[in-house]
């Protein structure tokens, strides 16, 4: 089995691959303040209560956009599996060429996405990831890199605005009835599902008059699964592709 980690500013998602499938997966919140004790202590319950023994776990990869948190996730791998796990970053295989201005620049989990995505669906392809950012990575027919877009995410733009109106209240993510809201939660509800749709869209279309060929659309993290529904860009919804990427990142370290 192959432990995949994916550590976000906001969640962290744990995956458990049983050869090339994704038997489990696990969300937790990434907290700063969490020891690697406790994190250990999490990842086995975890384990234990969905009948996956640690000795079964013969393999790891990690993926993080928080430092911090990256060797918490190392030392785990290697206390409760005995495995070195792999860590995305500079030195590692990936199998594709990334041709930013500065390729230490670019996240490890858009990486991850990168080569997942060209695993998955082929090139040309643009990824849509909607995390605590949204961003955009362009993927080519020969499987480079591009580079992308970075925009402000849905839950920390809703957050702020809360935050900063002190008559408007904090609001989950809904698709409400109508665009036209009859009062404030249905209003900022709209705002926020048909004004980043329509964002995406927007930005969608721009990176596609900048690319050769026809790119394929992907939706993917933890709050894309009601993008499928109103970008009209978008053509296929990936949730695990970060995860997916991480296995084929393992895979080309052991050839």
């Amino acid at each position: 089995m192959l432990f995949a980690v994916d550590i976000g500013n906001t969640n962290t998602v744990v995956g458990i691959f049983e050869g090339e499938t994704l038997s489990k997966k696990f969300r937790l919140n990434t907290n700063l303040l969490d020891t690697p004790d406790e994190i250990s202590l999490k990842i086995s319950t975890l384990l234990k209560e969905h009948g996956i023994k640690k000795e079964a776990v013969a393999k790891a990869a990690v993926c993080s956009v928080v430092p911090h948190m990256t060797g918490h996730y190392i030392e785990l791998a290697e206390n409760l599996f005995g495995v070195n796990p792999v860590v995305v970053g500079p030195g590692v295989k990936t199998g594709i060429a990334i041709l930013y201005d500065n390729p230490k620049e670019v996240g490890a989990d858009r990486i991850a996405n990168a080569v997942g995505g060209y695993r998955l669906f082929g090139g040309p392809l643009i990824i849509v990831d909607l995390g605590t950012a949204i961003t955009f990575d362009a993927i080519s027919a020969k499987g480079e890199y591009l580079g992308g877009v970075i925009a402000p995410g849905i839950g920390s733009s809703m957050a702020s605005l809360s935050q900063k109106a002190a008559q408007l209240p904090s609001i989950g993510l809904k698709k409400p009835g109508r665009v036209i809201g009859r009062n404030t939660i249905e209003s900022m509800q709209s705002g926020a599902v048909y004004g980043f749709a329509g964002m995406i869209d927007a930005i969608v279309r721009k990176m596609k008059s900048e690319m050769e060929g026809e790119p394929k659309v992907i939706a993917t993290g933890g709050q894309s699964a009601w993008l499928k529904e109103l970008a009209e860009t978008v053509e296929h919804h990936q949730p695990d592709l970060t995860l997916h990427g991480l296995l084929s990142i393992h895979g080309l370290q052991e050839k």
